[in-house]
């Protein structure tokens, strides 16, 4: 006998983005089964200066995900199509896997995450439901461009982060696989590209948060 589907309430989700807001913002995400894949890499020795750049750029992808998770959650609140939704909803359950890898290693180097934190996600929630209803073509489209754009943060990190901290580095380079393969998939679903202005403020906005990350 089949089980039957709950048919989720709006009253329902809007109960579900709460926990996750309160999870990603102060407690602990719900994350996948895969792996840390900083967990079985030796810790090196590193300089003042490098262990520095290393937790505050790790800060500033921590605070990226932070933000990741509230668009995915704003995005599946409002989603048209279910296939739509439980697409946003896997790739945000993967963004939480980055959190908490981040979250661990910024910890790790001795350094903190952001202070601003609640207001990136509550910002990126908005925005991301607002992408929602404008329709679901341009919900994926924005999460195309928002994870192409991640790519180029983490390749830009990869360049700056000291090549003797490894376990920095494997974590940005599977998040980058991972960026890679949600706006691929965001795009097969029947995302649309963004016109060239939405483009320019994206990369304006994400510039503001990547410089009061960095700091605060």
């Amino acid at each position: 006998m089949d089980t039957p589907v709950r048919d989720y309430s709006l009253l329902d989700r809007l109960i579900d983005q709460f926990d996750t807001g309160l999870r990603t913002v102060f407690g602990r995400p719900v994350v996948t089964e895969r792996p840390d894949p900083a967990a079985d890499i030796e810790d090196t020795e590193l300089t003042e200066q490098e262990r520095d750049l290393s937790a505050r750029l790790m800060r500033i992808n921590h605070a990226g995900e932070v933000a990741a998770q509230g668009l995915y959650q704003g995005q599946a609140l409002t989603a048209r199509l279910p296939e739509v939704r439980d697409k946003m909803e896997r790739a945000a359950l993967e963004e939480n896997d980055h959190l908490a890898w981040c979250e661990n290693r910024v910890e790790e180097l001795g350094s903190h995450t952001s202070y601003l934190n609640p207001l990136w996600y509550l910002g990126s929630v908005t925005i991301g439901a607002l992408a929602g209803l404008a329709g679901d073509k341009w919900s994926l489209g924005f999460v195309a461009e928002t994870e192409h754009q991640v790519v180029r943060h983490l390749d830009d990190h990869l360049g700056r982060i000291s090549s003797a901290d490894k376990k920095s580095r494997a974590i940005l380079e599977q998040m980058k696989i991972d960026e890679g393969r949600h706006a691929t998939t965001a795009l097969s679903a029947g995302g649309a590209p963004l016109p060239t202005p939405i483009q320019g403020l994206m990369k304006l906005t994400s510039k503001v948060m990547t410089t009061l990350a960095y700091r605060i």
